[in-house]
């Protein structure tokens, strides 16, 4: 009898869950689909579509219904789109790109972060945008900017930061993908190189692979490979991004977000699972369409989130710091691949 009582309680719970989260939830998955199938027939980028099309409909989210599974969407399903990235990468790919190339992509992502930093003060900006922009342009774009936004403090603020970082990162990784592989052919550099600059600079992993495969097949291959070794970046920088907002947060007596949230060691597990060969290849590709899909529904519940007029609020400045950003990462890998060459 006992039994039977509390099984009902837990049902009643699971029922009163979905209840409260399905129209939120359903919400996020239209804008989902309509932004992939705008980007399938027409191209461009579909996460850029979905964050649009969630503004246009952002007084869903003020007071209503939809409200809590909005929320759900942006925070949990966000969390288990970026931990499925890890079945992308192996310990191999990343180890048989060699020394130069690693030390190369390390060095960028960690000055172009530092140099965001630098660049918002100097524009008067918030640092947290500084941070949070340079780590979007240096690793993964959008992927990176949500996952590094999620152990930042929860703040009004920090959600405008990332909003106006996901706009600009989407925005410059398309203008990347056209203009860079312009600068590769100009430059005559090899497949090799090639495949080096396109994968270490621009934003996005989608635009890398189309980048690189209007080249040639092996540039295609080569910078999708240097991508996912920023993208296996992930893990140290969502490290360190916690653990300064840890020690910022004791300072100054306010709530600390956690050191290695649940997201990052289930990256963390995907990506050891998937270099011992524990992950087969179709489940692997299905955790990376899983993935992506989540992505899109969770940048459709921050554009739902997000008013138009606090966007406009930001100005010009946070442009000239992401378009600073991209050229700073760019023009440091370029330099060192014709150093190299020469």
């Amino acid at each position: 009898m006992t039994e039977s009582v509390s099984d009902e309680k837990v049902a009643s719970g699971w029922r009163g869950t979905l209840a409260r989260l399905w129209p939120g939830m359903l919400t996020c998955a239209v804008i989902a689909l309509a932004a992939s199938f705008i980007a399938d027939h027409y191209g461009g980028p579909v996460l850029l579509y979905a964050l649009l099309f969630g503004m246009v409909l952002h007084f869903m989210s003020e007071e209503g219904p939809a409200r809590p599974g909005i929320d759900f969407v942006a925070r949990t399903v966000l969390r288990v789109g970026v931990a499925l990235l890890g079945a992308r990468i192996t310990i191999e790919q990343v180890t048989a790109l060699g020394f130069g190339t690693i030390l190369l992509v390390v060095a960028a992502v960690v000055l172009t972060i530092g140099f965001g930093f630098l660049m918002a003060r100097a524009l008067r900006l918030s640092t947290d945008l500084g941070m949070l922009s340079g780590g979007a342009t240096a690793i993964c774009g959008v992927s990176a900017a949500m996952a590094l936004a999620a152990v930042m403090p929860r703040s009004h603020d920090n959600e405008r930061n990332l909003i106006a970082t996901v706009v600009g990162v989407a925005a410059l990784s398309t203008v990347a993908m056209i203009l860079y592989p312009v600068l590769v052919s100009l430059l005559a550099l090899t497949n090799a190189q090639a495949g080096i600059f396109l994968g270490a600079t621009i934003h996005d992993v989608a635009q890398v692979v189309g980048a690189g495969y209007m080249i040639s097949p092996e540039t295609g291959e080569a910078s999708t490979v240097v991508k996912l070794m920023r993208v296996a970046l992930l893990v140290p920088a969502v490290f360190a991004f916690g653990l300064f907002y840890r020690t910022r947060a004791q300072q100054v007596s306010v709530q600390r977000p956690p050191l290695l949230p649940a997201f990052l060691l289930a990256f963390v597990a995907l990506v050891i699972f998937n270099s011992t060969g524990l992950i087969p290849v179709r489940l692997a590709e299905a955790c990376s369409e899983v993935s992506r899909w989540c992505l899109i529904a969770a940048i459709a519940a921050l554009g739902l989130k997000t008013a138009l007029k606090e966007l406009v609020k930001f100005g010009w400045r946070p442009v000239i710091l992401m378009v600073s950003e991209t050229l700073f990462i760019a023009l440091i890998v370029l330099s060192v691949i014709l150093a190299t060459a020469a």
